[in-house]
């Protein structure tokens, strides 16, 4: 079975990972959450990230914010595919975690995905891993199918009702 490792690097940005745990757990993927930090805990990091393909992780989500350096040191220290997810925090819009990590140096990539937009880190974790686990892209292919059947269901209703109503009903 396939495992995803989860890292942040504080307890408080755990509250914007809980998209991505919920898909994880309806897709029913295994994975590890731990609070580890690029500046506070480099050693255990490093050590986390070194061994984390021994330990049976195929792809590590690293979720950080301001300057988030997280997900890089840990794409220096495995061969294992790193999805950064950049995190607002109290002091900034994101922005700057987004920098941090979508400017790697060369033969150190880390994926990115949109600012607290845990979910698509978990979607492009099971996609990435769908490539060895059949039955996972099948689970993602029966999701993808649900997900357009009711935007065609709120066209429908869109249409039928008008958008006045359609909005008012939103409110």
């Amino acid at each position: 079975m396939p495992k995803i490792a989860i890292l942040t690097g504080s307890d408080s940005d755990l509250g914007k990972l809980k998209d991505c745990l919920i898909f994880l757990k309806e897709v029913s993927v295994d994975f590890e959450l731990n609070i580890l930090s690029a500046h506070r805990l480099p050693d255990e990091t490093a050590a986390f990230c070194k061994q984390a393909s021994q330990n049976g992780f195929e792809v590590i989500i690293a979720a950080a914010g301001l300057a988030a350096h997280l997900p890089g040191v840990c794409a220096s220290h495995t061969q294992l595919p790193v999805i950064g997810l950049p995190l607002t925090s109290s002091s900034s819009d994101g922005m700057d975690a987004m920098l941090s990590i979508v400017q790697m140096p060369p033969g150190v990539p880390v994926a990115a995905v949109g600012i607290n937009n845990s979910k698509n880190a978990a979607v492009l974790a099971c996609r990435i891993l769908a490539l060895k686990y059949p039955e996972l892209a099948l689970k993602l292919a029966e999701i993808s199918k649900k997900t357009a059947e009711k935007l065609k269901e709120k066209n429908e209703k869109l249409k039928k009702e008008g958008w006045e109503k359609f909005l008012d009903e939103k409110k």
